[in-house]
């Protein structure tokens, strides 16, 4: 029986590495496997900015990869976290009845949702932040460049 709280917290927690992908569907699911790709990738960014500053173009197009990735896995476990127990059941526990107890809301589950609600937003945005920050500071060296 798949317990729609550890799902939730595991989206959280473990879903750059794709965990909650692996609870659900078991070890064979593909986008469960690819899905620490853009995690690894997003963390090259950070290590380019540490070992070339803030002027490197590579890692303002890798870390966003990152922010991208923990933003959706937070809006899994919201998704996941607000899901009926009827539909969860349904589509995760075929063989349970329709309400029963792994699909039920519990505050532990209402603490995945909240927190989630509450890094992604601000993972998304500073991700969002970070992007066109540099872009705007490159299109304002192109300008210079052109003008001198």
């Amino acid at each position: 029986m798949k317990n729609k709280t550890i799902a939730a917290w595991l989206a959280f927690i473990g879903g750059p590495l794709g965990m909650h992908r692996f609870y659900l569907r078991g070890i064979n699911d593909l986008p469960g496997w690819l899905l620490p790709i853009p995690t690894a990738l997003g963390l090259y960014g950070f290590v380019r900015v540490q070992a070339n500053g803030l002027d490197d173009p590579w890692s303002w197009i890798l870390i966003p990869l990152l922010g991208l990735t923990i933003a959706g896995c937070a809006l899994n476990a919201i998704v996941y976290g607000l899901m009926t127990p009827e539909k969860w059941n349904a589509r995760f526990n075929p063989s349970a009845l329709a309400d029963a107890a792994p699909g039920r809301t519990n505050w532990f589950t209402i603490g995945a949702v909240a927190l989630s609600l509450l890094v992604g937003t601000t993972v998304l945005l500073s991700s969002i932040v970070l992007s066109f920050q540099h872009y705007f500071e490159y299109q304002i060296e192109e300008a210079r460049k052109i003008s001198r």
